[in-house]
């Protein structure tokens, strides 16, 4: 029988292992003088040591070998992401060459298993992280949070573009493998598998199961594709998937080349280098990312957002409306898609919607003839984020269209009349193209380029993420999220160092 000390012993706290070194070791000491003062792995060291990290020590288990201190791996993968190197098998060789991880890591040296298992185990507490180091930059004063930019990007899934299904060639495929894997367990032979196949009994059980994932993705993407309007519904039989990674979505990257993509959103503050919210999403385009990216933002506490800085693609009347909702102003230019724009650039345009004058007494509008257009009813619009815009529709009397001087210029048809729609947020439109009309808004958006594009460039060209290094939709947020904790960590440690300096200078 076991003593009450081992029947209970896996009842207490996770056990770490010492590092190899520690402060007093020569070999570490030697580094240390040799380290320069402002290297980058002495920045994080010190930026990470203001924070509270037991969420990472909890990730462990209770019991077992003694694990290497997950702190000082997160020193060095940070380290190393900042350089651009973002491979765990990278890591692996960079600690037993690099000096500077070898002092950052006190001498450690974890397998290549380890890095891999540690990327796959700190994801779920990074969001905790950086709203930790957010809380700690508003209460220091590095920033209000009061004004931010928000923008996507498109990258390269850890994908083949080559390896891509349709319904038909899915399932076909998965019978064969079904089979395949049956003969598998009965000890039988897979006489002339198809070059596709896997060549083994475990690796043809792990591509059956990345099959299973593939059509239950594809089903997804099908229930996507029948909610669209009509007129925008692709034929089922051109929906496709990625069978090497199912989470990401087809889609055109940024050279125009058609692979498996996700998409990745951030937030970056306008008055401090800090990014305020971040995530990755299985999509090709920006629709539907504006609401949950802003909720974001707002859950951060004692962020307190006021103006927001977007493009084209996210100013839409729902938007604003959530936007005055939530005591947000959104700045970016509007561009309205009207039955009346001209297609071709050699017909003469309609006359706009912005001619006519809306009479709020009579709910109607009044042409520039001064004859009236009354309400004929409406319809609901669902956005691809799956809010719903009502439509309001006001015609004209055709009699009046046929004996108008403008008819040409206002309505293909006189003989329906000119028709008008007005969304039910149209008094958020018309104040919001107010606004960007005056000089005060324009010299804001302005700023939009100095820092959100500023930070997609540095993440793709400095960091050199223009690929996910591993598959799967929760290890491409892992990966961002831990390059974001990097340069938010340097961001506020130069701010903070700066701040310090600055006060040390008056006192003195």
């Amino acid at each position: 029988m076991l003593s009450r000390t081992l029947r209970f012993g896996k009842r207490a706290g996770a056990r770490f292992a010492a590092p190899p070194w520690n402060s007093d070791d020569p070999h570490w000491q030697e580094i240390d003088g040799r380290l320069p003062a402002d290297h980058v792995a002495r920045r994080i060291v010190a930026a990470m040591a203001l924070l509270d990290w037991s969420a990472l020590y909890a990730c462990y288990h209770r019991g077992g070998s003694k694990a290497i201190d997950p702190l000082l791996m997160l020193r060095l993968v940070l380290i190393e992401l900042q350089s651009g190197r973002f491979r765990p098998q990278q890591w692996w060789k960079d600690t037993r060459e690099n000096e500077a991880l070898k002092w950052a890591g006190f001498g450690i040296c974890p397998s290549r298993s380890a890095w891999y298992a540690f990327h796959d185990r700190i994801g779920p507490i990074l969001q905790a992280c950086h709203r930790q180091l957010l809380e700690r930059a508003i209460r220091d004063g590095v920033t209000s949070g009061t004004q931010a930019s928000l923008d996507g990007t498109v990258l390269e899934a850890n994908a083949s573009r080559h390896r891509m299904a349709n319904e038909e060639c899915l399932t076909r495929r998965r019978s064969q493998l079904a089979e395949a894997c049956a003969r598998d367990h009965a000890r039988q032979d897979v006489a002339d598998p198809p070059k596709w196949m896997a060549k083994t009994p475990e690796t043809r059980e792990e591509q059956r199961l990345r099959y299973d994932h593939a059509a239950q993705r594809l089903g997804e993407l099908q229930a996507i594709n029948a909610r669209q309007d009509r007129k925008r519904r692709r034929d089922p039989k051109k929906i496709i998937v990625s069978v090497s990674d199912p989470e990401a979505t087809p889609g055109w990257d940024k050279q125009h080349v058609f692979r498996p993509v996700y998409n990745v959103q951030m937030v970056c503050d306008l008055n401090s280098a800090l990014v305020l919210a971040y995530d990755v999403l299985p999509q090709a385009t920006d629709a539907g990312t504006f609401c949950p990216m802003l909720q974001k933002v707002l859950a951060v506490p004692g962020l307190k957002l006021k103006d927001l800085l977007v493009d084209a693609g996210y100013v839409t009347a729902t938007h604003l409306a959530f936007c005055a909702r939530e005591g947000v102003t959104l700045y970016g230019p509007w561009q309205e898609s009207d039955f009346s724009d001209a297609r071709d650039t050699n017909v003469a345009k309609l006359l706009h919607k912005r001619e006519f004058t809306w009479c709020a007494e009579e709910e109607a509008y009044i042409c520039p003839q001064g004859h009236r257009l009354t309400w004929i009813g409406q319809d609901r619009r669902l956005q691809a984020d799956g809010d719903v815009n009502v439509m309001h529709s006001y015609r004209c009397s055709p009699a009046h269209c046929c004996a108008c001087p403008l008819n040409k210029r206002c309505t293909i048809n006189p003989k329906r009349g000119r028709a008008v729609k007005r969304s039910e947020h149209e008094p958020l439109i018309d104040a919001h193209r107010a606004r960007m009309a005056t000089p005060e808004a324009k010299a804001l958006y302005r700023r939009r380029k100095q820092t959100i594009e500023l930070g997609f460039a540095d993440v793709k060209q400095h960091r050199a993420l223009r690929r996910f290094p591993r598959r799967g939709l929760h290890r491409a947020r892992t990966h961002l999220g831990l390059l974001l904790l990097a340069h938010n960590l340097l961001a506020y440690h130069a701010a903070v160092t700066t701040k310090s300096n600055h006060e040390l200078y008056h006192a003195a």
